[in-house]
């Protein structure tokens, strides 16, 4: 679990098919939203956002989350430089508590962007962030793997390259994330540099930036500079990044760390509280917006006290708990209402917003994953998200990255984003002239319209099996996870890394050298 585990924590392009490989193969791609390699834009919703809260509802929580502000404060630990900057800024500062005046922080954040674009070294690849745009990343943050044996085991450096070039190749996939998953085979003050390179070396999409020190945040950012050049990166957001309140209501001096270095070099924080009902907020959705309002009201000002402008997104990681065994839960009715109310708190601070994924509690990519990372992830659409993080390959509580799983969750990825285009009423959409065509009593197949429209009319999925009982018991009696576990297979097999500038290369490779020689190996 990102939020859990965090503390031990140009140009190029896919490799495009030959004229060979088109045909059947093509259309197939086609139908599923591309194939490995290809790239779906970013998703531009054209379906209505679903509310839970009306004027009435959001006035209450937004007074509530004041009083909490006001009254009880947030606690910023181990920063003397926040809680100066607090000060200079009219709040009420008692050791490490502030307190802050009604208004302050909205004030505050209004010089924060309601959009911008986060840009991959690849500018096709760029991805807008807020408005009615959706962009998917993978799982972030678990220290153990699923992996193609089926074995559970601690993750190494190459696991986490491996699934960032999984994610490189998922066509619906629109950044390939952060910490897929932690290289434990690596020194803990090292590995930041390996992660960094492989997301810059092994695909050309958006990534994310290290937060688990802020000499590592320091670190992604001169990496950055080597990428994109000094001046880009000083007025544009390369890399966006993961800062977690300490809930409830208290910022520690790691996560603070990390978030000032990004805000001054105009990096996106996504300020995000993490959630579970009952443990770290109160057990009932008002409670629970009204605490989340408040802390990210607090630690997204501060991004603005260090550089006004700088990008900032409305996070929240949204779970609830067993009452019984005190274990988080997934995929239930609670969490959704969270999401779909945050959103709309987002909405009207005019921030980008961050919640949900393919979320589950299940230890292997069985019914039960997949019914709660479906309930999750359609409330993570409906409710109007910006930024995705979890939206693939997420098992077990967050704990462990699972190859079967990204493969099926990436998959349903591809089906998000066809839902996401809405109904089609142009002329072709209306499909008058099939009705007249076909008239009363015949079918549709053979008609022109049907024929025009058969290859791409419906999504087609690349893992689910919809043939007879007995072309599937011809076929091996196979199970999704075993589909799922072939086209992995298959999809590293014929992985085709995206160019890279040599000198770039030599750069980067020159300065982890450099880095990992001044200081000794820690493993905690």
């Amino acid at each position: 679990m990102d939020e859990i585990i965090q503390d031990a924590e140009v140009t190029g392009g896919a490799g495009r098919r030959g004229r060979g490989e088109r045909g059947a193969a093509g259309r197939r791609a086609a139908r599923s939203g591309g194939g490995p390699g290809s790239s779906l834009p970013y998703i531009t919703r054209k379906i209505n956002v679903y509310e839970v809260l009306d004027e009435k509802g959001l006035e209450l929580i937004e007074s509530n989350a004041d009083l909490i502000l006001e009254e009880i404060g947030i606690e910023f630990r181990d920063d003397a430089e926040a809680l100066e900057l607090w000060a200079k800024a009219g709040a009420d500062v008692r050791g490490e508590r502030v307190h802050f005046p009604k208004g302050l922080c909205r004030e505050l954040l209004k010089t924060a962007p309601s959009e911008f674009t986060w840009h991959a070294r690849n500018p096709e690849r760029s991805v807008r962030i807020g408005g009615n745009a959706t962009v998917f990343a993978p799982v972030y943050g678990p220290p153990f793997v699923r992996d193609l044996e089926g074995v559970r085991r601690y993750a190494t450096i190459e696991d986490f390259r491996n699934f960032v070039k999984l994610a490189y190749m998922a066509p619906s996939m629109h950044s390939s994330g952060g910490t897929v998953c932690e290289p434990v085979d690596i020194p803990v003050n090292k590995r930041h540099l390996d992660m960094v390179y492989s997301h810059i070396k092994y695909s050309d999409k958006p990534f994310m930036g290290s937060v688990t020190a802020p000499e590592r945040a320091e670190d992604t950012i001169a990496m950055a500079k080597l990428v994109f050049g000094d001046e880009f990166v000083e007025n544009n957001c390369v890399t966006l990044n993961l800062i977690n309140a300490n809930s409830p209501m208290v910022f520690d001096g790691t996560m603070l760390g990390a978030l000032k270095v990004y805000a001054r070099h105009n990096q996106a924080s996504v300020v995000s509280p993490f959630i579970l009902s009952g443990a770290m907020s109160p057990v009932t959705v008002a409670g629970t917006l009204t605490q989340i309002l408040a802390e990210v009201l607090a630690g997204a000002a501060l991004t603005q006290l260090i550089r006004p402008g700088s990008p900032v997104l409305f996070g929240t990681f949204a779970a609830s708990i067993s009452m019984q065994s005190g274990a988080p839960t997934f995929g239930t009715p609670e969490p959704s209402l969270v999401s779909y109310g945050a959103a709309q708190l987002a909405r009207r601070l005019g921030l980008p917003f961050r919640t949900g994924g393919s979320l589950c509690a299940s230890k292997v990519p069985d019914a039960q994953a997949a019914h709660e990372s479906s309930n999750t992830l359609n409330t993570t659409l409906l409710a109007g998200t910006n930024f995705v993080l979890h939206a693939a390959g997420w098992l077990e509580g967050g704990l462990v990255s699972s190859y079967e799983k990204f493969m099926i969750d990436q998959d349903q990825l591809g089906m998000m984003q066809k839902m996401a285009e809405g109904v089609d009423l142009s002329t072709e959409g209306q499909a008058l002239d099939a009705i007249r065509e076909v008239g009363p009593g015949s079918h549709y197949l053979g008609c022109t319209h049907t024929q025009a429209h058969f290859q791409t009319a419906f999504y087609r999925s690349q893992l689910a099996d919809n043939n007879s009982f007995e072309q599937w018991e011809i076929e091996g009696q196979k199970r999704i996870e075993d589909r799922a576990n072939a086209l992995c297979r298959s999809w590293l097999d014929s992985y085709q890394a995206p160019a890279l500038d040599a000198s770039i290369d030599e750069a980067l490779l020159a300065f982890i050298k450099d880095r990992k020689d001044s200081m000794p190996d820690a493993f905690t």
